[in-house]
C-alpha cells in the first residue's frame, strides 16, 4: 500500500533530515514509526502525504507515485497531523461536509458516518459551533472524524493520541483496527511506546534520519518490552 524507497530529504546547509530510508507498509498493517524528537518522523510523514518535496528516492501509494500522481495518491489517503490546522471560521459540521465534498462521499453515507463518529467521540453537540471555539482535543477529534468518513486506503497520523482523552484514545484505536481489517493500512508516529507495542503489528525505529531497525513487533521484542528494545537499539546505533 505504501512503499518508501531510499528517501532522502536535505534542508538548508545540506543537513539530511532523512537519509536513504526504505519502508514497506502493506494493506492490513498498523505500522508504528518511532524515534526521538528530531529523528525525522514528521519529515518522512510530510513527504509521504505530499506536503514537502524530497531530494532523492521514491514514494508510492497503492502503486502510484506521490510526485508524479499526487492527486490520485491523496484521494486514497487521509492525514492527521499532531496539531490539526483546521478552518476555524467554519462550524464543525461545515468542515466535515467540506471534506466529504472533496472526497465525494455520498450524502446518505456521509450523514450516517458523521453521526456515528461524532456520537462515539462525543462532539455531536458541538458540531454547530465554530471550530475557533474548540479545544485542542476537540479539534483533534474533528480531524479524526474527517479522516474516517471517506474510508481511506492509507491513514497517516503524526502523534494521534496527543490531546485525546482516554476514552477517545480507546475509540480511535478500535477504529484503526477496524479500518485495517477492511483492507486499509495505517502508518503513524508515536512516542507512546506501550500503545505502539499493543496496537502495531509492525514497527520501525529511526534515529537521526536513518532507519535503525524494522520488522514485526513480536519478532523485534522477543519477550522484551518495546521500550527496552528502543533504548537498546538507539543507544547502539
Amino acid at each position: 500500500m505504501l512503499t518508501i524507497q531510499n528517501l532522502t530529504k536535505r534542508y538548508k546547509g545540506g543537513k539530511e533530515a532523512v537519509s536513504n530510508l526504505s519502508l514497506t507498509i502493506e494493506s492490513g498493517d498498523i505500522f508504528g514509526f518511532i524515534g526521538h524528537n528530531g529523528a525525522g518522523k514528521t519529515t518522512t510523514i510530510k513527504a509521504v502525504v505530499g506536503i514537502i518535496d524530497f531530494d532523492e528516492g521514491k514514494i508510492t501509494i497503492d502503486g502510484q507515485s506521490i510526485t508524479e500522481q499526487p492527486l490520485q495518491c491523496k484521494k486514497k489517503t487521509a492525514y492527521i497531523p499532531d496539531n490539526p490546522d483546521l478552518y476555524e471560521h467554519l462550524t464543525g459540521i461545515q468542515y466535515l461536509n467540506f471534506v466529504g465534498d472533496i472526497y465525494q462521499v455520498p450524502a446518505k453515507e456521509r450523514k450516517e458516518a458523521i453521526k456515528k463518529y461524532a456520537d462515539d467521540f462525543e462532539i455531536t453537540s458541538a458540531l454547530g459551533d465554530l471550530i475557533s471555539s474548540y479545544s485542542h482535543g476537540m479539534k483533534q477529534k474533528l480531524a479524526i472524524i474527517s479522516a474516517l468518513i471517506h474510508k481511506p486506503k492509507l491513514l497517516v497520523l503524526d502523534e494521534p493520541f496527543v490531546g485525546l482523552d482516554p476514552k477517545a484514545a480507546v475509540i480511535l484505536k478500535s477504529y484503526m483496527r477496524q479500518l485495517c481489517e477492511e483492507g486499509s493500512a495505517i502508518f503513524f508516529s508515536t512516542h507512546v511506546l506501550d500503545v505502539a507495542e499493543r496496537l502495531c503489528n509492525k514497527i520501525a525505529i529511526i534515529k537521526n534520519g536513518k532507519l535503525v531497525v524494522t520488522g514485526k513487533t513480536e519478532e523485534l521484542t522477543h519477550g522484551q518490552s518495546l521500550e527496552d528494545v528502543f533504548m537498546e537499539v538507539v543507544s547502539h546505533a
